[in-house]
């Protein structure tokens, strides 16, 4: 899906969509971990990826006057957009159209990813940028200890933590909330090498301005609705999903939704020490 003419030179966009209304966890963005608000630390994410990627601002996308104000005092531009948005990509496309001059591409950083390092934010733009990826998304090789943790947590959360196939070249062929793929002689391949053939998902994404606006037009896939994965509209569209292979991030947590991940986001802190950037 092509980039209107001249796309090179626009700024790019690093949006984290910042919700009041979690069900779980009202009012999560303002929420502290080891003193710090989760929306604090994700900005500042956005913005250390932004100074690494350069050309590229940031901006937060909220509904709701105390997140924007919270926004206002951590120095960050904040746009409103409409409660009835349903996802974090939806508001990013709202939010890049709200911009005077629209951005190349766009980075939707989920507000409630505090652990992201902001290399990975960078490298998605540098995908982008290069490339003639539509979406771009960020993938970790699991070992075979992951393997058997995720296995074990699916007995209990099936829906929790998606795997990908994808070819050589690093293209997405699937993701799926089922551990894919099927490993056949799987004693052999433990044997044979320290990791499994199983990629797992990062919940960060990055698309060009056509690709998002297609997404926000089109309608749910027949997959995306059966697994619950947006990324499957996109490959069930016929675009490009290139995946960015990465280094496991020490504090790797999915997201924070429940005051049981702000404890476990404190205690990876404990661990391992704050990452948020200087």
């Amino acid at each position: 899906m092509s980039e209107p003419s001249g796309g090179a030179t626009r700024p790019d966009l690093i949006v984290v969509p910042a919700r009041y209304g979690s069900k779980r966890l009202p009012g999560k963005p303002l929420l502290s971990i080891a003193g710090r608000s989760l929306l604090e630390r994700v900005v500042a994410i956005a913005r250390a990826a932004a100074d690494v990627a350069g050309n590229c601002t940031v901006l937060v996308a909220t509904d709701d006057k105390r997140i924007g104000d919270h926004a206002t005092a951590l120095g960050v531009a904040c746009v409103m957009t409409d409660p009835e948005l349903d996802s974090g990509t939806l508001r990013a496309q709202a939010a890049a159209h709200q911009l005077q001059s629209p951005p190349a591409h766009v980075i939707n950083l989920q507000g409630d990813a505090p652990f992201i390092p902001a290399a990975i934010v960078a490298g998605l733009l540098e995908t982008l940028r290069t490339g003639s990826a539509d979406v771009a998304t960020p993938v970790f090789a699991l070992d075979w200890p992951r393997l058997d943790r995720l296995r074990t947590h699916k007995q209990s959360a099936p829906f929790s933590g998606t795997t990908c196939a994808r070819a050589a070249d690093g293209r997405a062929l699937w993701f799926s909330k089922n551990v894919i793929p099927a490993l056949r002689n799987e004693d052999t391949l433990r044997a044979a090498h320290p990791l499994s053939p199983v990629w797992q998902h990062l919940g960060l994404y990055g698309y060009t301005l056509a690709a998002l606006d297609w997404f926000a037009a089109a309608s749910p896939g027949t997959y995306e609705a059966l697994e619950g994965l947006e990324q499957l509209r996109f490959l069930e569209g016929g675009l490009r999903v290139d995946t960015v292979e990465v280094e496991v991030p020490a504090h790797l947590l999915s997201g924070i939704d429940t005051p049981q991940d702000l404890a476990t986001a404190e205690e990876a802190i404990t661990r391992y020490g704050d990452p948020f950037p200087a």
